[in-house]
């Protein structure tokens, strides 16, 4: 429960920080497009990231190893490094790796976008792996996929799917923008692109925090981050 409250907390943190990003910019009389201006600040996930912190730290992990501000690149394959959002790096190995992303509002013009975002990095990301980019890492590193995406009626709404010459999956006619970002998380740990995923909805106003099934909440994907702190642990105790 402690958790549940937190997380919540944490959530309702994420939506005062887009407002005071919000007011900043029209304090400085700059006008953005649609919420744009809102989620540019890069701060919005900063109680999420703490959240996330002191679970490893709780598993026993240093807190020194723990980045969410300064030194978070890691190398590519496809490309020289990229930024993540958290990174836990310890006895010169990778051990954990997570990607905060958020959609408020343009839901259908940033679904692709998103899509093939969290794809490219883990896949790039997995093949630096096989290169050796981030010493003999055991066990396998964690890689998590965290998505907050706005409740509000338009993401419940069915979407028409565009078949000029072929038939597209079955599971997305008549899909939602919620249903396709479930479809795209649940599918993100199915093909092991990622260790775990949340799927997070949630409105400001009342503030309302949900999940669309039980494996993508954020109970799920700090349990796994949990355990593999502590799998990390023991095996670098037994070497």
């Amino acid at each position: 429960m402690e958790l549940d409250a937190r997380f919540r907390d944490a959530v309702a943190h994420f939506w005062d920080a887009l407002e005071r990003q919000a007011q900043k910019q029209r304090e400085a009389g700059k006008i953005d497009a649609g919420t744009r201006g809102a989620v540019t600040g890069g701060t919005q996930m900063g109680a999420i990231e703490v959240l996330i912190r002191d679970i490893l730290v709780d598993a026993g992990l240093q807190g020194l190893d723990i980045r969410t501000r300064t030194a978070l690149e890691l190398p590519g394959y496809y490309r020289t490094e990229k930024k993540w959002d958290l990174l836990v790096v310890s006895e010169g190995q990778l051990v954990l790796a997570v990607e905060l992303k958020s959609q408020v509002g343009s839901f259908g013009n940033n679904l692709n976008n998103r899509v093939e975002e969290a794809i490219g990095n883990a896949t790039d990301l997995w093949t630096a792996y096989r290169e050796d980019r981030f010493g003999m890492a055991a066990p396998r590193p964690f890689l998590g996929y965290f998505f907050l995406l706005e409740d509000v009626p338009e993401v419940h709404r069915a979407v028409r799917s565009k078949e000029p010459y072929f038939k597209v999956d079955p599971i997305f006619l008549g899909a939602s923008y919620a249903k396709r970002y479930q479809v795209l998380c649940e599918r993100l740990i199915l093909e092991r692109l990622y260790t775990a995923s949340c799927l997070t909805l949630s409105a400001r106003e009342p503030l309302k925090v949900d999940h669309p099934s039980p494996a993508l909440s954020f109970r799920a994907f700090a349990a796994a981050i949990e355990g593999h702190a502590l799998t990390f642990r023991k095996t670098m105790k037994q070497q």
